[in-house]
């Protein structure tokens, strides 16, 4: 399928959602949240989690982190994220030091035990990173989202009803 077909789809998706403005803006809301964060195996479990909490739309959330988060985006969303999590990170994180951790568990210096601390300590920094990243990153989407797809849901509310007033 084509990027913007498998988009225009999604945001089809989202449109036809019916229920109140608010929750759905509420769950489209948690949706960009979470799928701005790189933690991809989870993203739809803590959806369905938050929404339900923030009193949001669970389809509307994973409609929206779909579209947030797909193969197309996530290259860009990961650079973005890391660079981010650097700044704020005080960690280095350079090719270099994958590059000497790389060569230290494939040479045979250390104990076994060594080089699965050495690949546990780089990865542990490398996630972190990369969720702090995203996290400052979801914080202004969260905010610009919520007032956006209000009136995007609201403009379908009413929409919705003159179409349905008889005259």
């Amino acid at each position: 399928m084509e990027p913007q077909r498998t988009a225009r789809y999604y945001y089809l998706k989202i449109l036809r959602l019916k229920g109140d403005p608010h929750s759905l803006a509420r769950g489209v809301t948690v949706g960009v949240a979470v799928g701005i964060i790189p933690i991809v195996p989870l993203q739809t479990l803590i959806i369905l989690v938050l929404a339900p909490l923030f009193r949001g739309n669970s389809i509307a959330g994973i409609l929206a982190g779909l579209l947030v988060s797909n193969p197309f985006t996530l290259l860009p969303q990961y650079y973005v994220s890391w660079k981010l999590g650097k700044f704020f990170y005080p960690v280095e994180l350079t090719w270099a030091r994958v590059r000497e951790t790389i060569v230290f568990v494939v040479s045979e210096a250390g104990s076994f035990g060594e080089r699965l601390a050495a690949i546990g300590q780089l990865g542990y920094e490398a996630i972190a990173v990369l969720i702090l990243g995203g996290a400052i990153l979801a914080i202004p989407l969260a905010l610009v989202t919520y007032p956006l797809s209000l009136q995007l849901f609201l403009a379908i509310q009413r929409k919705r009803r003159q179409k349905h007033v008889l005259s």
